[in-house]
């Protein structure tokens, strides 16, 4: 069991790191461009950063992890809602 809680804990920290990069990604194009797509897009991204982390650390304490998920919904509704706001400024 030890290797599955192991592994669990690889993968979780791999996807950490990748949003980060990608988080820091967007983070340095809104810099450059001031664009609120990548603003949005830098902010989901750290939303599930600290969503993976949290759940990871909180697994072994909490038995009810439903509300860690709440975090990852509240992410990907900052992936639609930048995806809807350049939309429509572009269209405007």
């Amino acid at each position: 069991m030890t290797l599955l809680r192991d592994a669990t804990l690889f993968v979780s920290g791999m996807l950490a790191a990748g949003y980060l990069v990608a988080g820091l990604f967007f983070l340095k194009f809104w810099k450059q461009t001031g664009d609120r797509l990548f603003g949005f897009f830098a902010a989901a991204f750290g939303l599930l950063v600290l969503q993976r982390i949290a759940l990871t650390l909180a697994s072994d304490l909490v038995a009810d992890t439903t509300w860690f998920y709440a975090v990852r919904l509240l992410a990907f509704a900052l992936f639609l809602i930048a995806i809807v706001d350049k939309n429509r400024s572009t269209s405007s």
